[in-house]
């Protein structure tokens, strides 16, 4: 008997299949991680007969400005008959006429060039049990009040209303400060994902105060595992290395359609909520 493949919409009643399809993968992510992409995406699930998760994909949209795509999964044994193309389509469909934005593995990158999508750069993955790093000045937890800076930081960095994102940060995570003038200049975040903690976003007007809230957070994590996706520009990846995070891979930058930023300089994405989120 033919086994029966559907594509159906992406629900909480798929969290559990979810982690075991990306488990197989080699992928970190745990229940918790699913679910928090989960609560602020759409998407959708490949299943099988037997209703086992074959595939999946997430479209995280940010306010009408892009949406991105990710968690794109298909279970090797259905590798080949054209799912994964089935599965962006889908993600066409849901991204209602939104700018695309994903971060491609080497082997999803011949498919996404396909279907019209153009690199724009690299993302380094950095990871491992952080050294001893020295606790900066300058650097603060932040207060209730410091929300709404945070966010527009943020809106300034992306070109994009991610407030549904940096409002799960706050809940779930922990977010620290650099002010100039009284006023937030840069932050950064942490929360818990996959074996340890990931740093990001962390939004910065240089890389000495980048380096400075990521040094805040590892100050007190020696031997932790600790992971920082950075853009391959940012020249962040020689530090990372020093202080034990080590580059383990990553991942190349992609648009459709090819769209520039028009950020001010201001604010720059020295690493990323993660490859997901951007």
């Amino acid at each position: 008997m033919q086994n029966q493949i559907d594509i159906v919409a992406f629900g909480p009643e798929h969290l559990d299949g979810a982690v075991v399809l990306s488990r197989a993968e080699g992928w970190p992510h745990r229940r918790e991680d699913w679910m928090m992409m989960l609560q602020l995406s759409v998407g959708a699930v490949v299943t099988d007969t037997d209703g086992r998760v074959a595939g999946t994909i997430l479209v995280t949209p940010f306010g009408t400005d892009f949406a991105t795509i990710n968690m794109v999964i298909v279970d090797k044994s259905l590798r080949g008959l054209g799912l994964g193309r089935k599965l962006m389509e889908r993600a066409f469909q849901l991204a209602q006429g939104r700018p695309l934005r994903l971060v491609a593995t080497k082997e999803g990158l011949p498919l996404y060039e396909k279907l019209g999508f153009v690199a724009t750069g690299t993302i380094r993955q950095h990871q491992g049990a952080v050294e001893a790093v020295a606790a900066p000045d300058g650097v603060e937890e932040m207060q209730p009040g410091d929300a709404d800076a945070i966010r527009a930081l943020d809106r300034q960095a992306q070109q994009a209303d991610r407030c549904a994102l940096i409002d799960t940060l706050i809940e779930r995570g922990r977010i620290a400060v650099i002010r100039k003038g009284g006023a937030v200049e840069a932050f950064g975040a942490i929360r818990a994902f996959g074996r340890g903690e990931v740093i990001g976003p962390v939004i910065a007007p240089d890389m000495e105060t980048a380096r400075a809230l990521i040094a805040h957070f590892a100050a007190s994590r020696t031997g932790a595992f600790l992971r920082v996706d950075t853009g391959s520009d940012t020249g962040l990846a020689p530090w990372l290395e020093e202080i034990g995070l080590a580059h383990v891979g990553g991942g190349v930058t992609m648009r459709r359609p090819l769209t520039q930023d028009a950020g001010t300089g201001q604010a720059t994405i020295f690493a990323l909520a993660s490859q997901a989120l951007g």
